[in-house]
């Protein structure tokens, strides 16, 4: 004699019944749990996912991490509020810039090591090195017949032009005294050789890293660009040239430069300029 299951639903023979729920069951995976709708998942999708659907991670991979949209909006908000608390604080010689004196007085210790590191600030230096990623690109870019191969490095060199137009007006408004070390003057706010050396070096490190394929070439390049620019803030600071804050004032104000240009070519040449390939087919 075969036993025969009886039907699921069903008891005692009195007909088919809505399935009840057991103790111990998971309320997510039951239609009423959130509204979705799928007795599979929870959050409405699908219960399974086409390969070809998938997005992929930063590598290319099959990934699950979503993007997060507002987080590069909301970092930029903080470096531009830092950048005009430090400027309100410089101008109406506030606390933090008695601290960023006492802060310089401790640090400052001029000899020739801390000099050679602050000339890597120096137009003469940084804007060569840059000229030379420039057209080193923008030949790649045209021998692999790229549309519009001049953008990258003509955006570049456009924002290292202007530079000094943006520097400049703050120098002038501002009109810090420069350290001790200095001696009278003013306009020592922000840091022109910081600036330059950010823009110079940070931009030839955003054009070349979308061309660099193996991961000790990009992560050499980050690292090179990375270091010149603490070596110009270490000698401009031990030197006495600038206050610690004017240092500081021209990192954020880079900062935001160099995320514009980012975003202005990825826009515009469909290339990631983050380092990942694209989801698009005269200082003082």
């Amino acid at each position: 004699m075969r036993d025969t299951p009886r039907p699921q639903g069903t008891v005692d023979g009195f007909g088919p019944r809505p399935p009840q729920l057991r103790p111990g069951r998971a309320l997510a995976h039951t239609p009423g749990a959130s509204g979705s709708g799928s007795p599979h998942r929870s959050d409405g999708r699908p219960p399974q996912t086409p390969r070809g659907g998938r997005h992929t991670d930063l590598d290319g991979r099959p990934g699950t991490t979503p993007p997060v949209p507002g987080r590069p909006t909301f970092l930029l908000g903080l470096v531009a509020l830092l950048l005009a608390l430090i400027t309100w604080q410089v101008a109406a010689h506030g606390p933090l810039a008695r601290a960023d004196a006492r802060l310089s007085g401790a640090l400052v210790h001029p000899d020739r090591f801390s000099e050679l590191l602050a000339d890597l600030g120096n137009i003469t230096v940084a804007v060569p090195v840059l000229a030379v990623v420039l057209v080193y690109v923008a030949v790649r870019a045209r021998r692999a017949g790229t549309d519009r191969w001049w953008l990258p490095s003509t955006a570049a060199a456009l924002l290292m032009v202007a530079l000094p137009a943006l520097i400049v007006p703050f120098k002038e408004l501002i009109a810090r005294p420069g350290p001790p070390v200095m001696g009278p003057g003013t306009g020592f706010y922000p840091s022109g050789h910081t600036a330059t050396a950010l823009i110079a070096y940070g931009t030839a490190a955003l054009l070349l890293l979308p061309r660099l394929h193996a991961t000790w070439a990009r992560r050499t390049v980050l690292a090179v660009s990375v270091t010149l620019n603490l070596a110009v803030a270490v000698g401009l600071i031990r030197r006495g040239y600038h206050w610690p804050l004017d240092v500081v004032a021209s990192w954020c104000l880079g900062a935001l430069l160099l995320t514009a240009l980012a975003m202005f070519l990825s826009r515009s040449t469909g290339r990631s300029f983050a380092g990942t390939p694209s989801s698009r087919t005269g200082p003082s």
